[in-house]
């Protein structure tokens, strides 16, 4: 069988094209116009990185008064002193907006997604809306970084208390946190470490969440020793690879507990991948956590509770055990729900994300007698149009798939795509007023690494758009509207694209069916493919795609962060262009300079250097059009004014979403301002699969 791509070339020949036309560039291009002024964003107050945390013993510690006489006193807990690692982490008094707090209360969300289960070394999610970022500690940890200058954003200790370079730099030996415990009690060592390592992320055949704790993403031929129950140590082919500091934090390598999940692994059981993936369902109660909460209670389609991990190994100056909310909720309803709960007060916590509700939202924060504080940050929502670049096999296409794939190759096709759209109708019909600006694709306008001048922009213009179409031979030669392939190229048949959409967000499906109406004027067929969250990940990662709307993630938000994400740096690191199992990224020219780019600057210890780089990285993205960009406009965290601590200018996503930049454990309420809220007061997380808390 003759390979679709020689036919389509072939085909277009016919047509009277030529092969130098093929690679023309027909569009005028510029800078993109600058964004309106959005006087609502919340200004960051920044810090110094060491004014955040420190890990050192106190002299004194305490908890909760009832968990003392309860738990403590009648032998159901160790001390607290035998609790707590030999130097806890102490978050710094000075660093907390309203000081050290009290315990109490309930953190009350809402969120659209549903648990798969509690597995998420293999790849199951948890429901999102924060629900694993409040189970699961990472080695290092990045989401409090958006306070924190650029030139000084090295990631934050986490698990990983410290660590040093070698002399040569191609060596990193870290520390972890001696004496931590999970949330059962059960000792906290390298072992988990090693476990998430060996028989998770380089072990093939487990799934990571997204793809992104893949080996690639910690360097081609990285290695990882344990030295002792407290030291492991790092191999990189590069010298001083800083940026995997990055990559250690969430969401990919948040270690579970061996010693729960192992005796359920192939290599050490009987079970099949797919048994190990599905051991641990929703209905499984008290899973182990590093986290400051475990759940303990889960009613399906309905509702999820947390309760005070008791061996949490985080405490505040004065020696108080934290969290201090005891309690999480997590409604599990739509992400729609979310905004109207948090803005009604029935709610506490929301990143309002969605723009349909940002008129509504701002009218009711600007009453005095709101319950919710809301406030906005800069524009670092952008969403993509990502094309399926894989014509080598991901994702097993069929004839007219990989007819698609061969288009979405074609860089004259593709500026037809971006100059078809029209950005303004894009943002205007997601919102009206200054909050949405046009976006042509790649890094984030709102952060430092954005340069306006190095991206290019393609304005809208659909008649040239109509003409680069004809000039690859794809016209309208049955009448009805839509252009065809050229005979012998899928049967001739119209262009039929399928579009991956997210069915859980209102954003994602009237951006989608947007784009439908806008393709029709251009003559290209698009069809939606609308799935809930998970079955629309499980197509997306799959390779089971034409065409995909989605939301950026924070390799664009924050460079930084994730880094390896920005290019097919390996078979699984890029979102729309990835490899079958055994093979290489057949990568396009252009593809191959932002790889090496992007591995420059992962290299790189040079501020200066790096910032160049990005730019020529975003010039390169922009003007081969990598992804297309639709539109971009900022969020706003909406929080119950009941909750103090909470950082001046929390961007709801940059390094990480706002669950986390906001550090929930250190969050507190006035005893005077505590509802009644929990479902299990002077409770805590009981044995691993029992049912429910223990009193």
């Amino acid at each position: 069988m003759q390979h679709p791509h020689r036919n389509f070339l072939s085909a277009c020949l016919a047509f009277g094209v030529s092969l130098i036309a093929l690679n023309a560039h027909a569009f005028q291009t510029s800078a993109p116009p600058e964004p309106a002024k959005f006087p609502a964003e919340g200004k960051i107050k920044y810090v110094e990185r060491d004014s955040i945390l420190e890990f050192k013993a106190l002299p004194n510690y305490s908890e909760p008064d009832w968990v003392s006489e309860k738990f403590e006193k009648t032998g159901k807990l160790p001390p607290l002193k035998d609790r707590l690692p030999d130097e806890p982490l102490v978050y710094k008094t000075g660093n907390m907006p309203d000081g050290t707090g009290v315990y109490g209360d309930t953190l009350r969300h809402v969120v659209g997604g549903r648990p798969e289960g509690w597995n998420y070394m293999a790849g199951q999610t948890q429901g999102w809306g924060g629900i694993d970022i409040a189970l699961s500690e990472c080695l290092t940890r990045t989401a409090p970084l958006f306070q924190v200058d650029a030139k000084d954003t090295e990631p934050l200790p986490n698990l990983a208390k410290s660590w040093e370079w070698s002399q040569d730099g191609h060596k990193l030996t870290m520390h972890l946190i001696k004496g931590a415990k999970w949330s059962d009690g059960v000792p906290f060592t390298a072992e988990d470490i090693m476990f998430y390592w060996e028989d998770g992320v380089i072990d093939p055949n487990v799934s990571p969440l997204g793809g992104g704790a893949s080996p690639e993403a910690f360097g081609e031929g990285t290695t990882l020793t344990k030295i002792d129950d407290y030291t492991v140590e790092w191999t990189f082919k590069s010298a001083f690879p800083k940026q995997y500091l990055y990559t250690m934090a969430y969401p990919n390598f948040c270690p579970g507990p061996a010693h729960i999940l192992k005796p359920q692994h192939p290599k050490y059981s009987k079970n099949t991948y797919n048994q190990f993936k599905n051991a641990f369902p929703p209905e499984y109660m008290n899973m182990p956590v590093m986290g400051a909460w475990a759940p303990v209670s889960y009613r399906p389609d309905d509702l999820i509770v947390l309760r005070r991990n008791p061996y949490y190994w985080k405490v505040d100056e004065k020696g108080q055990q934290l969290p201090y909310v005891d309690e999480i909720h997590y409604k599990l309803s739509t992400w729609a729900d979310r905004d109207v709960q948090a803005v009604a007060g029935s709610g506490d916590f929301s990143n309002l994300e969605q723009p349909e509700n940002f008129v509504a939202a701002l009218k009711r924060a600007a009453d005095e007698n709101a319950p919710a504080r809301l406030a906005f940050g800069p524009r670092l929502i952008g969403y993509n149009l990502q094309m399926n670049f894989s014509a080598n096999g991901w994702g097993s296409p069929d004839e007219r798939e990989q007819a698609i794939r061969e288009l979405n190759r074609n860089q004259d096709f593709r500026e037809a795509v971006t100059s078809a759209i029209d950005r303004k109708a894009v943002g205007d019909s997601l919102v009206k007023g200054p909050f949405t600006a046009i976006y042509p694709g790649g890094i984030s306008s709102g952060t430092s690494f954005y340069d306006r001048n190095s991206t290019v922009y393609y304005p809208y213009d659909l008649e040239g758009a109509k003409a680069a179409l004809a000039k690859i031979g794809l016209k309208d030669t049955d009448g009805d509207g839509f252009v065809n392939f050229p005979a012998g190229t899928a049967g001739g048949k119209n262009v039929k694209i399928v579009l991956l959409v997210n069915n859980t967000y209102t954003t994602d499906k009237s951006l989608a069916e947007g784009l439908v109406g806008q393709m029709a004027k251009l003559g290209l067929r698009v069809v939606l493919n609308s799935l809930d969250g998970n079955q629309r990940d499980a197509a997306h990662y799959g390779g089971r795609f034409d065409w995909l709307v989605r939301r950026n993630t924070t390799e664009l938000a924050s460079v930084v962060q994730n880094t390896e994400q920005l290019a097919p740096v390996g078979p699984r690191t890029s979102w729309n262009h990835r490899a079958p199992e055994g093979k290489q990224v057949d990568m396009m020219p252009f593809e191959k300079e932002m790889v090496d780019l992007v591995n420059r600057f992962i290299a790189s210890q040079d501020n200066a250097e790096r910032a160049a780089l990005m730019k020529q990285y975003q010039k390169v993205y922009t003007q081969n059009l990598y992804t297309i960009g639709l539109t971009e406009y900022p969020g706003a965290l909406i929080i119950n004014k009941r909750f103090s601590n909470v950082p001046q200018g929390t961007p709801i996503f940059m390094f990480n979403w706002a669950e986390d930049a906001v550090m929930r454990e250190r969050l507190w309420v006035a005893t005077n301002k505590q509802g009644k809220y929990e479902l299990f007061p002077q409770q805590l997380p009981g044995k691993p699969g029992d049912k429910g808390p223990i009193n």
